[in-house]
């Protein structure tokens, strides 16, 4: 089992923990079954535009579900609040004072991935080597490196890959439409603003991946390989 463990100490001395448990080979949460779920987590309920998922089969959204006690402790809390995270891997440690959205953002993004949504278990290798608070190059180039190894698989299993990385725009553009949809669904239940900026720091994100790959913005990446080209 894979655990991550995420402790919030708020500024007025309020402390929170949030234990992630992962299958070690599906990366699938563990989580136990509530007896019941609010109306906003049905999968009906501002359902994303792009799910694959069929209503009859799936009442629920596994992504809103999964979310339902974070979102709750949150619920009150504005986003700009300063807030102390202790967060423990199997590999090491890490503490940071930072605003409660950006804690929030850091902590979301491995539920949202691990819940069983469809469209954004393509970024299951990231929660594997997770790197809390990464920046935008960071997480640049841990995407083009998790996407490129894909190609290698395919490749090896006689697939075709996709060296171009023009499918992995069409990723992005379908995890920013549900990073999109699912902030809509959360502004319809009328709770502060720390969660919902949560899911807004992820998606931008995305959108700075989809617009680094559009643009061809690779050119400084590519200067860190000479060593390589020479």
């Amino acid at each position: 089992m894979l655990t991550y463990r995420y402790k919030f100490t708020l500024s007025n001395g309020t402390e929170k923990e949030f234990t992630v448990k992962l299958d070690d080979k599906t990366l699938n949460l563990i989580s136990e079954e509530k007896k019941s779920y609010p109306e906003w987590t049905e999968l009906k309920y501002s359902k994303c535009s792009n799910c694959p998922l069929n209503e009859n089969q799936h009442k629920f959204c596994p992504l809103a579900i999964n979310l339902v006690d974070l979102i709750d402790f949150f619920s009150g809390s504005n986003s700009y609040e300063e807030v102390d995270i202790y967060i423990e891997t199997e590999a090491r440690k890490y503490t940071k004072h930072t605003t409660l959205q950006q804690g929030i953002s850091s902590l979301m993004g491995i539920y949202m991935v691990t819940t069983g949504c469809p469209i954004m278990e393509k970024l299951k290798p990231m929660v594997r080597f997770h790197l809390p608070f990464a920046t935008i190059d960071e997480t640049k180039y841990r995407v083009l490196s998790m996407y490129l190894l894909a190609q290698y698989f395919l490749a090896r299993h006689g697939k075709e890959p996709d060296w171009e990385l023009k499918k992995l725009v069409e990723i992005y553009a379908d995890i920013q439409t549900v990073n999109k949809n699912f902030c809509k669904r959360l502004r319809n239940i009328k709770i502060k603003d720390a969660s919902i900026n949560a899911v807004v720091i992820l998606d931008c994100f995305a959108g700075s991946v989809t617009f680094s790959l559009e643009e061809d913005a690779l050119d400084k990446i590519e200067l860190l390989f000479n060593a390589y080209l020479e």
